[in-house]
């Protein structure tokens, strides 16, 4: 059985060496590559692939907006974060926005493997360097009440990434179909 992936990352060279290592796995078919968060919607939306792997920090819309956006429409997706970025809060994060693994941009060939093989069967999956502490934080938080804490709307998450996007006030609220006061 084939698995149809999207590979999204903004940096072009790394999406040729990540999609060298992809196909030389079998089973596996890059089906698209989008170079931020809003392509990799698009992509998603157009080609319902398996497992989509996603950059964190992109130019435009980031990885973690996008899977958070895609989550919804898409439930038997599988998300696998990558991110040179090791910290508690990325992964919690990602977890949050609904990613079934995390990995490190600096793992092995073979740690890509592993991870995509866990997310396809339905497991989490995170880099081996992240932190039990990490880890034990994130459970804790989710045994507390139930699921994670999404600290802003779904709005105010649009409108954050629309700032983040370098959109001011005037953009935000044409394109939100509002007035500016508003």
């Amino acid at each position: 059985m084939l698995t149809r992936i999207v590979l999204a990352d903004d940096h072009a060279l790394v999406r040729s060496g990540i999609k060298s290592l992809l196909t030389a796995m079998p089973g596996i078919e890059v089906v698209g590559e989008a170079d931020d968060g809003n392509a990799a919607i698009e992509l998603t939306e157009k080609l319902k692939p398996d497992v989509v792997i996603m950059d964190i920090a992109m130019k435009g819309m980031n990885g973690l907006e996008a899977v958070r956006r895609l989550r919804a429409e898409h439930p038997t997706t599988k998300f696998l974060m990558l991110s040179m970025y090791g910290s508690e809060e990325y992964v919690m994060q990602a977890l949050n926005a609904g990613a079934n693994g995390y990995l490190f941009k600096d793992s092995a060939a073979y740690e890509l493997e592993k991870a995509l093989i866990e997310v396809i069967h339905g497991r989490q999956y995170l880099d081996s360097h992240i932190s039990k502490d990490a880890l034990d934080l994130y459970m804790k938080k989710v045994a507390q009440d139930g699921t994670p804490v999404e600290v802003l709307t779904p709005r105010q998450r649009e409108i954050l990434q629309l700032i983040a996007e370098g959109n001011n006030t005037k953009e935000i609220a044409y394109r939100l179909n509002v007035s500016a006061k508003t």
